[in-house]
Parts: structure tokens; C-alpha cells; sequence
């Protein structure tokens, strides 16, 4: 007989120089337990006062600097900007994407491991049109209804308000199958106070809001996957080795750092940190 315990070798992490991340204390609470259970009821969740009135503001002013083109389609919205490749343009998003509120909502989803998936600044002008409604994990083509793969949040660094295109959600809809598509009339707003953030899983309807107001409304989004699913944007060659020695060791993780066990993820097979070693 084999000595060999084949599921133990799956699932146990065997890095030894770089072994998986801890959580920290901090992803551990009463108000993250209470998150996750509006979230997982409602498959949405807003939580306010992450922010400061004064960290919005230097967000928003160097976000504004890097801020150019519309979109190029309806979905992406026609007067809506929107920067893309944004952590090798900015360091102003990465305290967003590895905020313990969030990670500890990620840490009661997903498998160790888990991965951003993609990061874009959003400024919504006025007169843009409401966007399709559409859920996030479609492009994983499992049957629904079904555990969500993905999750994202929407950082409003602006007031969202109803009248200036505050991301709408569908309260239940992750729990839907296959044959049920999203209606404008059954989309709440997420209206929340700038420092605050939405989050939201990948099986929920959603879209961004109409403008019809006189301002534009500035957020910031990151979503996530679980760690054996592929990527919406590939970090791993945007980013530069320097620019990510120079992040935290959760956001090297995020971006593809770290081994789902038993190996998924390695280079030459190693760890994927040796090579910024």
C-alpha cells in the first residue's frame, strides 16, 4: 500500500520559503460576520466609512490626472471614462484592494489563494446611459444557480446618488438560474456616501447608473476570483518586478504571487516570489 495521501497533497500548502499569507486579526470580526450575512442573503452589501473626506480627495485628484478617453462601446458607456492597467499607473488604488473589511468578506468566499482579477478607475459623465445589466462571473460557464467564482467591489470616491449613476444591483438575483435576465425595474441604486464601498458577488445583476445629474461621479473598482479560475486582466505581465516589490505582500499575492496548492501558479516549479528574490 501507498503511503501517499493524494488529497492532502491537494489541498495542504507545501511552500516552505514562502509559505500561504496569514489573515491578520484585523479580517476577523463581528462587523465582517454581519457583512457576510447581509451579502450572502441579498448577494450585495454597502459598507460606509472606510474613507475619509480627505482620502477621497487626493484619490480623486490624482485619479482625475489620468483620466482621458471615453468608452469605446455602449457597455463601457460612450460618456464614460474609464483607465484601465491602473496598479502600473498608480498607487492609489492599492490600499483599496487590500482593505481588511474586503479581504476579510474574500476570506469567508473563497479558497486561500484567491486572486484579483481586475482593477479599473470609473468616472461616469453626465448624460451617460444606464449600462446593461449583466453579472460578473458569466464568462465562466457553469450552469446557475451555483456558488459565485467572482466578487467585486465599487469604491465611491464621489457621492453615489440615484441621479448620478450610482452602480444599481439586484437585491436576491444571485440566487437566479439560467433562464432569468435582469430588469431595469428591479435595480436599486447603491447610494452611499463618498469612503464608502459596495461589494457585491459575482453571480449578482448589476450595472452602472444613469447620469442624469449636472456632475460626474467618480469610483474606483477591483474584482477578485477565486484562485483556480483565470484572470480578467493579466497582472503578471503588466506589472513590472519592480512594481511589485514595492507593493505589499497581500497585494503580490492578489496579483498572482502565491501557489494554489498544490502548484498551481509556480515557475519552474517554485514559487512564483523567487523571481522577485
Amino acid at each position: 500500500m501507498s503511503d501517499f495521501d493524494e488529497k492532502r497533497y491537494r489541498t495542504e500548502d507545501h511552500a516552505g520559503t514562502f509559505p500561504q499569507l496569514k489573515p491578520g486579526p484585523e479580517r476577523s470580526s463581528a462587523q465582517i460576520d454581519a457583512d457576510h450575512e447581509v451579502l450572502m442573503r441579498d448577494g450585495y452589501v454597502i459598507i460606509e466609512g472606510l474613507l475619509s473626506r480627505e482620502q477621497c480627495e487626493t484619490i480623486k485628484a490624482e485619479g482625475l490626472q489620468l483620466l482621458n478617453k471615453t468608452g469605446r462601446n455602449p457597455f463601457e458607456g460612450h460618456k464614460t471614462q474609464r483607465v484601465y492597467y491602473v496598479l502600473s499607473k498608480t498607487r492609489i488604488t492599492d490600499d483599496l484592494a487590500t482593505h481588511p473589511r474586503i479581504l476579510g468578506l474574500l476570506d469567508k468566499l473563497f479558497m486561500p489563494g484567491y486572486l484579483l482579477s481586475q482593477s479599473q478607475i470609473i468616472n461616469i459623465q453626465p448624460g451617460e446611459a444606464p449600462q446593461a445589466l449583466h453579472f460578473d462571473d458569466s464568462f465562466y460557464r457553469l450552469p446557475r444557480p451555483r456558488q459565485a467564482l467572482g466578487a467585486a467591489t465599487v469604491w465611491a470616491i464621489d457621492d453615489f446618488t440615484a441621479d448620478n449613476g450610482a452602480t444599481v444591483v439586484i437585491p436576491e438575483s444571485q440566487r437566479w438560474d439560467d433562464e432569468r435576465t435582469g430588469l431595469r425595474n428591479e435595480a436599486v441604486p447603491a447610494v452611499m456616501p463618498a469612503g464608502s464601498v459596495v461589494f457585491f458577488l459575482g453571480t449578482t445583476w448589476h450595472g452602472g447608473g444613469e447620469n442624469t445629474d449636472r456632475a460626474a461621479r467618480f469610483g474606483i473598482t477591483h474584482q477578485y476570483c477565486e484562485a483556480y479560475v483565470r484572470q480578467q486582466e493579466n497582472y503578471l505581465l503588466e506589472l513590472s518586478k519592480d512594481r511589485v516589490r514595492a507593493t505589499s505582500p497581500e497585494l503580490q499575492s492578489l496579483v498572482g504571487y502565491n501557489i494554489y496548492p498544490p502548484f498551481m501558479g509556480m515557475v519552474n516549479g517554485m514559487h512564483p516570489l523567487r523571481l522577485l528574490n
